[in-house]
């Protein structure tokens, strides 16, 4: 869906006042009722008084689409993945547009995630978002253990539903189960959420590039407790950025009888740590990645160079 680049500056401002419900999260299955979503540190910038054309990328997807295609539909979320993907992880595919595949680009072998909206043909409709995931190994909740993964992403598209609440999509994810009960029974922690960012001019209608968020729990396994939506950084459309993430238990500093869960992210170089609450209540560590959540239009996302360590 299209919009200028006015209407979207107004809705950004808009999303610093307002708390949005955001009844999703119940939907797919990631541990919360209900959510309130708060978006903090919405930037907005002064429009360019004379843009480039954006280019279209080599492996990019454009023009006109159905949501299912016949080399897009898989038989089971496992059944269409390639022989030997250059993605590490177990691939789960809920999407019907098109399946996983690569592309190599000045001697880098890229995997290529699309999906689009109402294209989940392997869940009930109506109710989980599409997705082109990978699945990595879990750690358990001793003290020292982690997963951490490794590699590059580009964003060239992401879901435009309409409103900024809902435009956006999730390029990795940290995941992790609890003790105590409440929520779901596969609860995401922090979600890496991109969302689109409108050019001016010649770009008017054009995603030129996306804001990387962070979306966290306030609380395990709570009912309607909602999460906090934290800007990280904005990157361009088609930039090779590279992304690390660990995810772990550690000794708390301050109280050796204690340990803090971790979620520490390092994007294009900078570092965006944070340590999940209720530590004792975790009782394992994984991470996803790929491209999951296209509530309006289409998401392309790639990645390269994926590594995965667990200790």
């Amino acid at each position: 869906m299209k919009k200028s680049r006015f209407i979207y500056k107004i809705l950004s401002i808009t999303a610093l006042f307002v708390f949005t419900a955001f009844f999703s999260c119940t939907k797919d299955g990631l541990g919360l009722s209900e959510d309130i979503i708060v978006y903090e540190n919405v930037p907005v910038s002064d429009p360019d008084p004379d843009p480039n054309p954006i280019p279209v990328a080599i492996d990019e997807d454009t023009g006109s689409y159905t949501t299912c295609n016949p080399d897009g539909e898989n038989v089971t979320r496992t059944s269409n993945d390639l022989p030997n993907p250059v993605n590490v992880g177990t691939i789960d595919d809920r999407s019907c547009y098109a399946n996983y595949k690569e592309s190599i680009i000045d001697g880098v072998t890229w995997g290529i995630y699309n999906i689009t909206a109402d294209s989940n043909n392997q869940d009930a409709a109506g109710t989980l978002q599409p997705r082109i995931e990978r699945s990595l190994p879990i750690a358990n909740a001793n003290v020292g253990s982690f997963v951490k993964f490794k590699g590059d992403f580009r964003i060239l598209e992401v879901g435009d539903a309409g409103s900024f609440d809902q435009d956006g999509t999730y390029i990795a994810q940290a995941k992790g189960q609890h003790t105590g009960g409440g929520g779901s029974p596969d609860p995401a922690i922090c979600l890496y959420l991109a969302k689109p960012v409108y050019g001016t001019g010649i770009n008017a209608d054009k995603q030129v590039a996306f804001d990387i968020y962070a979306e966290r729990i306030l609380e395990r396994g709570g009912s309607g407790s909602g999460r906090e939506v934290v800007l990280l950084k904005r990157v361009t459309k088609n930039e090779i950025t590279s992304f690390d993430l660990e995810v772990g238990f550690k000794v708390d500093p301050t109280d050796a009888t204690k340990k803090i869960h971790y979620c520490n992210a390092i994007i294009g170089g900078e570092s965006f740590n944070w340590n999940i609450p209720d530590p004792e209540r975790g009782t394992q560590s994984k991470i996803r990645y790929g491209a999951y959540r296209v509530k309006g239009g289409r998401a392309q996302i790639r990645w390269a160079n994926t590594t995965h360590e667990r200790v």
